[in-house]
């Protein structure tokens, strides 16, 4: 008889810190205006947490961490994040929760892949509680990439390597 497999996110903790979230128009309106002030430091990064369902795109500039590796890296990425001064770090992937962070507890404990937006945000949130950081915080982008892909092509145009055919009903 064989048992099926723990989620990758078992062997780590499980996150304290809920993470707020920013909507993909909070989201497209820091690109545009870091894109109009390249002069001006920008203060944001993105984290896309995807790894095999990585396919048709990421939102401009983000970087991609997959999640399941993410876990022991976040000690060194707060400090990375705080010598580049950056004040918002905001994580997704394919699809993130929509409603409240209750959702997101069961979704971690079910093993869900939907939470990993959740999880980074919220470990790294972790971390800079440890730290006493008041000027670093970390977020989800509510709807994940699929949510940026569904608002339309002022979204779909800020991506990098956007594959229209990839996201026929809902694929990555």
């Amino acid at each position: 008889m064989s048992s099926t497999p723990p989620p990758w996110h078992a062997a780590f903790p499980a996150p304290k810190h809920e993470p707020a979230a920013l909507t993909a128009n909070e989201v497209l309106n820091l690109l545009q205006s870091a894109e109009a002030n390249p002069s001006q430091a920008r203060d944001f990064v993105l984290v896309d947490l995807r790894r095999n369902d990585h396919e048709g795109g990421t939102i401009r500039t983000s970087l991609n961490l997959p999640a399941q590796s993410l876990y022991p890296s976040i000690p060194t990425l707060y400090e990375l994040f705080r010598a580049a001064q950056v004040k918002t770090v905001i994580w997704y992937c394919g699809e993130l929760l929509r409603d409240s962070w209750s959702i997101g507890r069961f979704l971690m404990q079910t093993g869900s892949s939907l939470g990993r937006g959740s999880r980074a945000a919220g470990w790294l949130g972790d971390q800079i509680a440890e730290k006493g950081d008041t000027q670093m915080r970390s977020v989800i982008l509510r709807g994940g990439i699929k949510g940026w892909v569904a608002g339309g092509e002022s979204f779909t145009s800020c991506m990098s390597g956007y594959e229209a055919d990839k996201w026929v009903n809902g694929a990555e």
